[in-house]
């Protein structure tokens, strides 16, 4: 069990966990999990911490098949700017290893920003903390889980 399954198991709502074998040499952790899992990619989603002002943390969750709009996700987080955040600082905050960043059961919550598109879909899949394992659950779980807001912060 990682925090963020345990996150969704406490929390009472309905998810299910999804693993595969994990290839290190894989170029893109999303699209590795898209194609493993026989889902479409646009429905995998990627975390990812960004640093606003140079300051506070905040996560972006898009989809893997695209990117996130640093201008965009600044302006949802009321910040003038944002920058990837130092990946060292990402995983002390997170809790996780980069490629397997979950959205849920971070050891600090940050503000969290899930872009509009997951919306369409009535499961999406994000990292369940580890490389080979995601948690499929519904958007507006993953939104009350997370206290995220939807916005538009696909580049």
């Amino acid at each position: 069990m990682t925090p963020a399954i345990n996150s969704a198991k406490s929390a009472g709502i309905a998810f299910q966990v999804h693993e595969y074998d994990h290839d290190p040499a894989a170029e893109s952790y999303g699209l590795e999990a898209a194609d493993k899992l026989g889902v479409a990619a646009e429905q995998v989603f990627k975390t990812l911490v960004v640093k606003l002002d140079g300051k506070q943390l905040a996560v972006g969750i898009v989809p893997v098949t695209g990117q996130l709009n640093l201008k965009q996700i600044a302006k949802a987080a009321g910040a003038k700017k944002a920058a990837m955040a130092q990946p060292a600082e990402v995983e002390r905050t997170t809790g996780y290893v980069l490629g397997g960043v979950s959205p849920l059961g971070q050891k600090k919550r940050l503000a969290t920003f899930i872009d509009r598109s997951a919306d369409a879909f009535a499961t999406i899949y994000v990292s369940a903390g580890r490389r080979g394992l995601e948690i499929e659950l519904a958007p507006k779980d993953l939104q009350a889980l997370s206290q995220a807001q939807l916005a538009p912060i696909l580049a």
